[in-house]
């Protein structure tokens, strides 16, 4: 583990941020926000070490060992129709700039390469109003996608959720066995046998042009893959964004993986894997247009 990531490691040992109350450090003019998220695995609540049956197209039984993902540009929606962008609290671990990362993973049993902190809250102000809705976007704005993790302040110092400076961030991280795949690795079958390598879902921006790995592209990626995601009707007081991960994978085979591919489907072009769970994100993939909208996030 690099050392910002081990040293994120340690800060989030323990940490779980509450709510601010009504009005507590909101600037006059504005008031608090904290948009609240909750992980679903079918409709189930995720825990590490919580086993999921009836996932993807062979209903197979699923033991995840990560889950979280990075959102930036939120804002909510006015009467109007207009987005207002939430400012977010600069709190030194979650949120940075306008990005914030929500962490499911608790560093325990399966996810024992995570970490301890807990993150299921997007918090800020915004301009004292009345708001209808809610918008955001799943991934990290290119002008922070392409750095160097080590030097990065957090939540963006962990190297667990980068590529290389060439690709970015992982925008989602989601890893898991299956019951036809009960082990996770990192990289593909060395054999290409296409099996007990795990089931993944990394996703991030591809096709990005730089002189090398170590080096940040110039220009956006040919495929960003970040994600708008739109609720015309939302209530932070009231509601939850919920991310079930099994409504992604509903049109995969968790249970087997192309062979000389990465486990799963971590965005790269040419992987037989990835069309159902990029089109379960509403994303487009190898030359074909986005199926539908995004599967992924729901308001409850």
């Amino acid at each position: 583990m690099a050392a910002g990531a081990a040293a994120l490691a340690l800060a989030l040992a323990g940490c779980s941020i509450p709510t601010s109350a009504p009005g507590a450090g909101a600037a006059a003019g504005t008031q608090p926000v904290a948009v609240r998220f909750a992980a679903q695995v079918n409709g189930q609540p995720f825990a590490c070490g919580q086993s999921y049956a009836g996932v993807g197209t062979t209903r197979s039984t699923i033991t995840p060992s990560d889950y979280r993902f990075y959102v930036s540009e939120v804002a909510l929606v006015d009467e109007t129709g207009r987005s207002v962008p939430v400012s977010l609290a600069q709190d030194g671990v979650w949120q940075i700039d306008n990005i914030a990362l929500l962490d499911f993973e608790n560093g325990s049993g399966p996810c024992r390469n995570g970490t301890s902190g807990v993150n299921t809250e997007v918090r800020g102000t915004v301009p004292a109003g009345r708001y209808v809705g809610l918008r955001f976007t799943l991934g990290v704005p290119f002008a922070r996608n392409h750095g160097d993790p080590t030097v990065a302040p957090s939540p963006l110092n962990l190297t667990a959720m980068f590529w290389s400076w060439q690709g970015g961030y992982k925008f989602v991280k989601f890893d898991t066995a299956s019951s036809g795949q009960p082990s996770t690795v990192s990289a593909p079958d060395p054999r290409g046998a296409g099996n007990a390598s795990g089931f993944s879902v990394h996703l991030g921006s591809t096709m990005c042009a730089a002189p090398s790995r170590t080096e940040a592209p110039k220009a956006e990626c040919a495929n960003p893959n970040r994600v708008a995601v739109a609720f015309e009707q939302f209530d932070p007081a009231k509601q939850t964004v919920v991310a079930d991960i099994g409504a992604v994978l509903a049109g995969a085979n968790v249970d087997v993986n192309a062979p000389g591919t990465s486990p799963g489907c971590m965005s790269f072009p040419g992987d037989a894997d990835c069309p159902p769970v990029m089109g379960a994100l509403g994303l487009a993939y190898g030359g074909a247009a986005a199926r539908g909208p995004q599967r992924l996030f729901s308001a409850r």
